[in-house]
């Protein structure tokens, strides 16, 4: 049996692998794909893995940056980030989520203090990692949807 190659090869840029099947369309949120975006994007979504099924996304010719992979972490915590160049994989690396997660997910209590005019970034401490459970430092809160409070 041959295999088919269903998105073609990227020259540069990144290709996002491993993504929770049904979450590409949110890993191209993040990335302000398409509303700022002119690069040429391919996604892959429900395709066959040896556990079970991924999605993946390639974005070429750019490299994201290490605020858009913590992101990325919250909503595929077994992603690979490879950078390619020259058609080779120059760069490999797993996201990781952090024990904690600092400005880059808002708060669902509207009187929380990090949603108030303080100067004060939204701070949450990982609770447990598969599944993803986060509760605020703050006011303790625990946020239901965390792709939906991504800032």
């Amino acid at each position: 049996m041959k295999k088919e190659l269903k998105i073609p090869r990227i020259k540069n840029g990144t290709v996002i692998d491993h993504i929770t099947a049904g979450n590409a369309i949110k890993v191209l949120h993040i990335l302000g794909i398409p509303k700022t975006s002119t690069f040429v994007v391919s996604v892959a979504m429900n395709v066959k893995s040896r556990m079970g099924k991924k999605d993946i996304v390639k974005v070429e010719n750019r490299e994201i940056d290490p605020k858009e992979v913590d992101k990325i972490a919250l909503i595929a915590p077994k992603a690979t980030i490879n950078i390619i160049r020259d058609y080779e994989v120059a760069e490999k690396y797993l996201v990781k989520l952090p024990d904690e997660i600092i400005g880059i997910v808002s708060c669902s209590n509207p009187t929380c203090v990090s949603n108030s005019r303080e100067p004060v970034k939204s701070r949450f401490k990982v609770i447990c990692k598969d599944p993803l459970r986060i509760i605020c430092y703050y006011c303790e809160r625990e946020p239901e949807d965390i792709s939906e409070r991504i800032i």
